[in-house]
């Protein structure tokens, strides 16, 4: 403990969204009184926000807690997020955690930390989610250039592999009002770019009879924010009226992060995706042909139940056609409580590890060629906080990494350059143009 103030580290695993909501308790119990300190020094208090979406995701929670308990063993752990929410008596278990919060609970974390002596048993506070009055309002603030804005909540799509609706409820979000106020506070702090983010950010409007578009072009109008990045958006809920306004808009970036999860109609059948494989192929070159030197970031997932040489040889085979510019790639992981883990002709591990080696190698190729056809090109780059080898980083408008000789002055600043090459760290070099 420093001076009379109570320190707290906290931890963030996961999503955009849990990194929004953490920041949101930082500010919380910053007003309480404490004083935050890195997760890596000892602490009063450490809180960590849990993730859900793989086997291995829940293991590095584990991981987590059990660090914390042995750097600091008289400290107060308290664990939200969707681990807590789905096994609560899993964590219960880890012998010197003393609070336990669903995701409900979560943005009233400061009322359950009020007395911060370590207990003798823990409190578990993870119940059924109250969708209809829980939404947490949250964004982030601890980083100079880019803020993450929680727009939405929850998810009504139930695919077989995932239990995000079991972790956070229904679709559900704020009033296009309240959003807005909220970028307002965040361009207060001399932040420049946001990151919309939710669980399912193209759903929003579900329960306050707005639209997702509309949203957008209220945003637009926020004075002192300067760039707008849409996170991972579903491809049945591109409209061609997002497309429009991203590429006629001054301030939303040709950034698309869009999930595919598999290029086979059997598979997204088994999945229960909301679309086909035409279909977000026609959303792809659509934007191509509309915003030509877009970022289009593409979400797959390899080794799901039932997919065959054949269903991942024609995965293979579309992404190579439609050529993003990267890949984010997931092995299948079983979830309990998911219809997808009762599902015959499980893929063997290493098959599943051939084919996502098989998938970074052609993104990598994709990314490559992507940043290769920028050379010559001038942008706008936005610089960043971080300082490595005498280097600062920052990114373009369409999400090509930039290097460049680190300058004080020009963190958190927009500046015109011009892409000179590719560096060995596989970022693209500039000149400074203004």
């Amino acid at each position: 403990m420093q001076g009379n103030k109570k320190t707290v580290a906290l931890y963030t695993l996961g999503c955009k969204l849990n990194f929004s909501e953490t920041s949101t308790i930082a500010r919380q119990l910053n007003e309480l009184g404490f004083e935050r300190v890195s997760p890596s020094t000892s602490a009063d208090m450490y809180v960590i926000n849990t993730c859900s979406v793989t086997e291995h995701a829940e293991k590095k929670c584990r991981q987590a807690i059990r660090k914390f308990i042995k750097l600091s063993p008289n400290a107060f752990i308290a664990v939200t997020g969707c681990y807590a929410q789905l096994r609560p008596h899993e964590i219960a278990k880890i012998g010197g955690v003393d609070l336990i919060l669903s995701t409900s609970e979560k943005g009233g974390l400061p009322v359950h930390v009020g007395d911060t002596t370590k207990k003798s048993q823990v409190k578990i506070f993870s119940c059924d989610i109250d969708e209809v009055n829980n939404f947490f309002s949250a964004y982030s603030s601890g980083d100079r250039t880019r803020s993450f804005l929680k727009v939405q909540d929850g998810c009504d799509y139930h695919c077989t592999y995932c239990t995000i609706p079991l972790a956070r409820g229904k679709s559900r979000n704020i009033p296009i009002a309240k959003v807005v106020e909220q970028a307002e506070e965040i361009a207060a702090k001399g932040i420049k770019e946001i990151i919309i983010t939710g669980v399912n950010t193209g759903d929003f409007g579900r329960t306050t009879n707005e639209s997702f578009i509309d949203l957008l072009k209220a945003l637009e109008k926020v004075h002192g924010i300067e760039r707008y990045r849409i996170s991972s958006i579903e491809p049945n809920l591109i409209t061609d009226s997002v497309i429009d306004l991203t590429a006629n808009s001054a301030k939303f970036l040709p950034h698309f992060h869009i999930p595919l999860q598999s290029g086979s109609d059997n598979v997204l059948k088994l999945m229960k995706r909301r679309y086909n494989t035409t279909l977000f192929a026609e959303k792809i070159l659509l934007i191509k042909r509309t915003i030509p030197h877009a970022f289009i970031g593409i979400d797959v997932i390899v080794g799901f139940p039932g997919e065959s040489d054949d269903d991942f040889t024609t995965t293979y085979n579309l992404l190579k056609k439609l050529e993003p510019a990267f890949l984010h790639i997931f092995p299948y992981s079983e979830r309990p409580s998911t219809p997808a883990i009762n599902y015959p002709n499980k893929v063997q591990s290493n098959t599943i590890t051939a084919r996502a080696a098989k998938l970074h190698s052609l993104s990598d190729k994709l990314h490559l060629n992507f940043y290769e056809q920028h050379i010559g090109h001038t942008d706008m780059v936005l610089f960043e906080t971080t300082k490595r080898k005498g280097l600062m980083n920052g990114y373009t408008r369409n999400y090509v990494r930039v290097e460049y000789p680190y300058a004080k002055e020009l963190v958190g600043t927009i500046n015109k350059i011009e892409i000179t090459g590719i560096s060995n760290t596989g970022n693209c070099t500039a000149k400074l143009i203004s």
